[in-house]
């Protein structure tokens, strides 16, 4: 008698407790944009918010999906990879002085072409520095997490003087190309130009990242690396090669980052990828180390509570996130959507 094969249970198979956990992690946003709503009781001040808050959470996820794929898949702790935001925003910034003509014009198609050749930039320098940075920092410590983090802690501290030497110590002040500037009402509410951009920017960043993990051979292999790494081995990929494809992606993508808050903040440190790092491992730990899924709530649950707690009680936005944190670990120790490896 021929044993029936195994069935995975989709979400209609499940309990509705079951679905309910499932669902669960999802249904968190909503519930805090209308939290906020009954809080702040201003319509046009909940919206100005709320646009602010989701451009903070998708431009923090843009930085974090790199470093969560990257530990999902390599096991890999690497506080290098604020390094590679600070040294995008600072690739991705000298492009736009040297296209000031192009970010002057009141031009969108010229303003748009500048910053695409900025993140271009940004993203193949950090890309080829994280090829190099696996390469000479992380690949001799492979499986050990101490090691790592001192390892790449100090990789850090080295770029970040390299970025003082190439473009000085002081900060760097800039304005966003002309069409990104000012803000525009609806409903009551002015909403900023660049901050529609930048949600817009994270959308297609996630909906790109989903298809190429879930539509393609190479995410079928990154996917499968993250659960049973021996396995995809056994079937004759180079699971090696798609480690550096992954590191090399996840630093361009802090490379691009790193654009987005420059042009968010108007104003770029070496120390802002250091910066950002906080928020960085707030968000992976959050959606639980691995989930693309999981950064992409968690960065928007950072964005927007930051954003709200900053209008409600200034005194408190600093320590939001980290209250935030706390919550989410104590109802979900693994983070709200882990990637479970085999065993």
């Amino acid at each position: 008698m021929t044993a029936a094969p195994d069935h995975k249970p989709t979400f209609a198979d499940l309990s509705l407790s079951d679905r309910i956990g499932k669902a669960a992690p999802y249904l968190l946003i909503p519930v805090l944009v209308v939290l906020g709503f009954l809080a702040i009781g201003s319509t046009s001040s909940w919206l100005t918010l709320t646009v602010s808050g989701l451009a903070m959470g998708m431009m923090i996820f843009i930085m974090a999906s790199g470093l969560t794929l990257v530990f999902g898949l390599m096991d890999v702790i690497n506080f290098g990879h604020g390094a590679f935001i600070s040294v995008g925003a600072f690739v991705g910034i000298t492009v736009l002085i040297w296209l000031g003509s192009w970010t002057g014009a009141p031009s969108l198609m010229l303003n748009v072409a500048a910053v695409l050749l900025a993140v271009i930039a940004a993203m193949c320098v950090t890309g080829a520095l994280g090829w190099g940075f696996e390469r000479v920092i992380v690949r001799p410590v492979y499986g050990a997490h101490l090691k790592q983090i001192l390892v790449t802690v100090g990789g850090l501290i080295v770029i970040e003087q390299l970025i003082h030497v190439v473009w000085g110590p002081e900060e760097i002040f800039l304005n966003r190309p002309e069409t990104l500037k000012g803000a525009f009402t609806f409903a009551g509410a002015a909403i900023e130009r660049y901050r529609v951009l930048a949600v817009v920017v994270g959308l297609v960043l996630f909906v790109a990242m989903r298809l190429v993990l879930r539509r393609t051979k190479i995410g079928l292999i990154v996917r499968a690396g993250v659960q049973n790494g021996e396995m995809v081995e056994a079937l004759g990929y180079r699971l090696r090669l798609v480690f550096i494809g992954v590191f090399v992606a996840g630093s361009a993508l802090a490379g691009l980052g790193g654009v987005m808050w420059g042009l968010y903040q108007e104003v770029i440190t070496a120390g802002m990828g250091e910066e950002m790092m906080i928020l960085v491992f707030i968000v992976v730990i959050i959606g639980g180390l691995g989930s693309v899924e999981g950064a992409f709530i968690g960065a928007l649950l950072v964005g927007l509570l930051q954003n709200y707690i900053a209008f409600l009680e200034p005194k408190l936005a600093l320590i939001s996130n980290i209250g935030l944190m706390t919550a989410v670990l104590m109802w979900r120790p693994q983070g709200m959507m882990p990637v479970v490896k085999a065993k």
